[in-house]
């Protein structure tokens, strides 16, 4: 199946990006990373699609999420305790 390519936008106020002090290309780069950001840490995207979203490679998503100071893996102790109780089950 072929992947289709959509474009959204929306308008802003040319002031923000002055406040900001970036370019339009700059925004629009942030504004991919951070959704791509929120939408990992939701659990909506898995870590390939967030750094597909964001424009990365997944080494380099995960190199930009090491920079920014966010996890890479966020489990809470429930499942680590799934997780290790697996792990323990392996031969």
């Amino acid at each position: 199946m072929q992947e289709k390519t959509i474009n959204i936008s929306f308008p802003i106020n040319e002031n923000i990006l002055f406040s900001l002090k970036e370019s339009r290309e700059q925004f629009t780069q942030d504004l991919r990373f951070l959704s791509a950001l929120m939408l990992y840490r939701k659990r909506r995207l898995s870590l390939g699609k967030a750094a597909e979203l964001a424009g990365f490679s997944k080494l380099d998503f995960i190199e930009k999420l090491k920079i920014e100071q966010e996890p890479i893996f966020d489990y809470n102790e429930i499942e680590m305790d799934e997780i290790f109780a697996d792990a323990q089950k392996l031969p």
